[in-house]
């Protein structure tokens, strides 16, 4: 390969701008990193922060799913049966589940779950970031696939042959995996690491380095390498993870209903577009931390009504069916919801799946 120094003018490829921007990808991921390397200097900080992280970011993010769903009277109408069909069904498929199998077995479905929904939005953002660098990013999708799936994988089949037997306190069963499987995914994913960085530091001496895109894939691989393969014990890694995705899919969303509403309010959907302002930035956090702190405190007050006087292992099972429920509806609605561009003309592109 010929290597050399062509200057030219290459957009930086931001989705808004460099204050949101580096934000969002820089701010973000070293709130999440900065948060597991806490954790593991001082164990003691794993409940406090995953208070606030399950708080401010977590109940927050899944109310952000339903600014999609049901904040307008059209999308409500178009998603009926995501909205009031699909809940009861999960919620009897997890009882049964729970009840033939086991409680255990909604932790690992979690695990592999919620492992699988945070890479593919690595990859859709990643995707997102690569069309605003307007082609500027010449590397193929099959070595950006490579790039975004390997490390995740890479993870996963690390975590999978560490077997805990706990995760978030509750009781994990694990795929099992040989150790010689993690040693093949770890070397292909440090291969294609390699070259990618290669082709980026190629792609910066001659002056066309989409920056946003590749800062954006740096901060995924950040994320997912140390969340998953550098910190030993899982909850403390899950954590960097589950960090990084809650506060990346809160500030997406907001982003894109804000561009879908950037000619001002509009009276069909005079609530959304009103919140959804830039200048209105605040109350649409209000708004949003507000419904979901409202939502879960209810769930709470509801379940602990519902098994007063019966046992801890009774009331946990409970909990666990009702925040599964909820994740396992998130998942399958943001998977639904991403594929799908509005019928108006929109500055609205799918994200995440």
């Amino acid at each position: 390969m010929s290597v050399s120094a062509e200057p030219m003018t290459i957009a930086p490829g931001w989705l808004r701008g460099p204050a949101f921007d580096m934000g969002f990808i820089v701010g973000i991921a070293l709130l999440a990193l900065a948060s597991g390397a806490a954790v593991v200097v001082e164990p003691s900080l794993l409940l406090p922060i995953l208070f606030l992280d399950v708080w401010l970011l977590g109940y927050h993010h899944v109310v952000a799913t339903f600014t999609r769903l049901c904040f307008d009277r059209a999308s409500a109408r178009r998603h009926r049966f995501l909205l009031f069909g699909l809940p009861p069904l999960l919620l009897v498929a997890v009882i049964a589940l729970a009840a033939g199998v086991g409680v255990w077995i909604l932790a690992t479905i979690y695990l592999y779950w919620q492992w699988f929904h945070y890479t593919r939005q690595g990859w859709g953002i990643a995707q997102f970031y690569r069309r605003r660098a307007d082609g500027a990013v010449s590397d193929s999708l099959a070595l950006l696939q490579a790039v975004i799936y390997l490390p995740p994988l890479w993870g996963i089949l690390y975590r999978s042959h560490q077997a805990p037997e706990t995760f978030l306190s509750m009781e994990l069963r694990v795929l099992p995996m040989p150790e010689f499987a993690v040693e093949v995914a770890a070397v292909a994913a440090l291969a294609v690491i390699g070259y990618w960085l290669w082709l980026r530091a190629v792609a910066w001496w001659q002056g066309r380095l989409a920056l946003a895109h590749t800062l954006f894939v740096l901060s995924h691989l950040a994320v997912f390498v140390v969340g998953y393969v550098v910190i030993e014990d899982i909850t403390a890694g899950w954590l960097v993870v589950n960090i990084w995705h809650n506060a990346q899919y809160i500030l997406f969303v907001w982003l894109q209903n804000n561009n879908r509403y950037k000619a001002g309010v509009e009276p069909s959907a005079r609530f959304l577009s009103t919140i959804s302002q830039t200048g209105n930035f605040w109350l649409y956090g209000v708004v949003c931390l507000g419904l979901s702190t409202a939502a879960y405190a209810a769930l709470f007050l509801v379940l602990g009504s519902v098994y007063v006087g019966q046992n801890a292992v009774t009331g946990v099972a409970l909990l666990m069916i009702a925040f599964q429920t909820i994740n396992f509806h998130h998942y399958i609605v943001d998977a639904v919801i991403w594929r799908r561009r509005p019928a108006r003309k929109a500055a609205v592109t799918a994200p995440a799946e």
